[in-house]
């Protein structure tokens, strides 16, 4: 594949559109049917575009790994994920607008759920609500610590944004979170030994946000995880030559589209609120990033009916999508999140790219099974952009 600098060396701007539809945790497992999510899912709009365009299974960052939210979004992104890392808390913050500056170190927190033993029993305390979660940032908001000032911010449901201000800190610690119930949270600690005086400020907030929360519930304690910094990462600008925006609800995605140069519109929480925001400013820009937060979500949460009814309710929304006739339409996941594992996963998700210059392959079914056999085959995430840009004649011939 051709580097990020050789793919800008080809880039030009031309007047044709392209939406990347990025349905979070689209791809999933058989449940008790036999059947994945995608496969029990009604989706006639989904099937009928797989039918007109060209199908293939991503890895969002290699065969086996099991990718968070960052690296699968930075791979549909044409980013490689294994060289630009970003951490979970920069990117909350931004995606709040909180003013990160140089030298912060910004991590994302998750009010959980701890026995009479200190054993996490849910890693989100129910979803709290967004409302409750700004009153418990108030008791945090008091926690003070030697070596840094202390700021605590909510995010929605059941994240916040903790971010550390001081002299000679550094973002490479290591999670709390132990990623699954039935642990305990495990202490920070360093990469390096310059990470120790952040893993001694984590670890000392996490005692005393413990304490603070003790007599709440459900929400009884704080996991942490993404401590980073703001990172340098060439925009779409200075890349693809051009002018994208961004449609999410969720913070984190927001905050990753600033970092690549994307203008965040401002929408609201549901997917018509969102397809309506592409439709307002559909002549503004020439490409589009569109999120889809609640498959993820519902795998998540083990809800397999849930996220069917989630791909239904875009699937009858998405023709609203397909009469603004981007020139190119791609639809896939950043990751799979299979509800019978109720966590994300390593498993390779469908991808479905249609353009009136696409090949179609035959595949008549938007699922894993049919895309399988599409003609795209199984490829890298980060091959999606390059195939958007010469889809919309946005790229230039190679070489002589």
């Amino acid at each position: 594949m051709l580097s990020l600098d050789q793919i800008r060396g080809l880039s030009r701007q031309t007047p044709s559109r392209i939406v990347l539809l990025v349905i979070d945790g689209l791809g999933g497992l058989p449940g008790p049917s036999g059947k994945s999510e995608l496969e029990t899912a009604k989706s006639p709009n989904l099937d009928g575009l797989a039918a007109r365009g060209i199908c293939g299974m991503v890895d969002p960052v290699g065969r086996g790994i099991t990718p968070g939210s960052a690296p699968g979004h930075l791979g549909l992104f044409g980013y490689d994920p294994a060289r630009h890392i970003v951490g979970r808390g920069i990117l909350e913050a931004l995606g709040i607008d909180f003013d990160v500056r140089a030298g912060d170190v910004a991590v994302r927190g998750n009010f959980c759920t701890v026995d009479e033993n200190g054993i996490v029993t849910d890693r989100r305390a129910g979803r709290i609500s967004t409302e409750e979660n700004a009153r418990l940032c108030e008791k945090l908001r008091s926690i003070r610590l030697d070596g840094a000032d202390v700021l605590v911010e909510p995010v929605k449901e059941h994240r916040f944004v903790l971010v550390f201000r001081g002299e000679g800190l550094t973002g490479g610690v290591s999670d709390t979170d132990p990623q699954q119930a039935g642990l305990a949270p495990v202490p920070a600690r360093p990469d390096t030994h310059r990470g120790q005086k952040v893993a001694d400020l984590a670890n000392g907030f996490v005692e005393k946000a413990a304490q603070e929360l003790a007599g709440s519930r459900p929400a009884n304690m704080v996991l942490l995880r993404g401590f980073s910094q703001h990172p340098e990462l060439p925009t779409f600008q200075e890349l693809y030559r051009l002018n994208p925006a961004a449609i999410a609800s969720y913070p984190m995605y927001r905050g990753l589209s600033k970092l690549a140069g994307m203008k965040v519109l401002e929408t609201g929480a549901t997917i018509r609120d969102e397809i309506d925001t592409l439709k307002q400013h559909f002549a503004e820009h020439d490409y589009f990033f569109v999120h889809v937060k609640k498959t993820d979500s519902s795998g998540e949460d083990g809800d397999f009916d849930a996220k069917v009814s989630v791909l239904e309710e875009l699937d009858a929304l998405l023709p609203r999508v397909l009469e603004l006739e981007p020139d190119v339409i791609v639809v896939s996941g950043d990751h799979s999140t299979p509800a019978v594992l109720k966590a994300h996963s390593w498993h390779p998700v469908p991808v479905v790219l249609y353009s009136k210059w696409c090949r179609p392959d035959g595949v008549k079914e938007f699922s894993e099974r049919a895309c399988m056999s599409g003609g795209l085959g199984r490829f890298p995430a980060m091959e999606i952009m390059p195939l958007a840009m010469a889809n919309a004649l946005k790229l230039a011939k190679f070489g002589a």
